[in-house]
């Protein structure tokens, strides 16, 4: 990762827009870093909100 190219939306609340798409990205089957990076959040934030949500996260084999 370059240099200011990092996550500078530390701590963001979700916007619903981006808690619907959470929950397509989430029902396609797309892996947590994928995900995650489509939404330009951390795989934490990702995994947490999902976790909040009851939804499942395909894990990458």
């Amino acid at each position: 990762m370059a240099k200011g190219e990092g996550f500078e939306r530390h701590r963001q609340p979700w916007k619903p827009d981006e808690v619907q798409k959470l929950h397509q990205l989430a029902k396609k089957g797309m892996a947590l870093k994928a995900i995650a990076k489509a939404l330009t959040r951390s795989e934490e934030s990702v995994k947490d909100r999902a976790k909040a949500d009851g939804l499942s996260i395909a894990k990458l084999r």
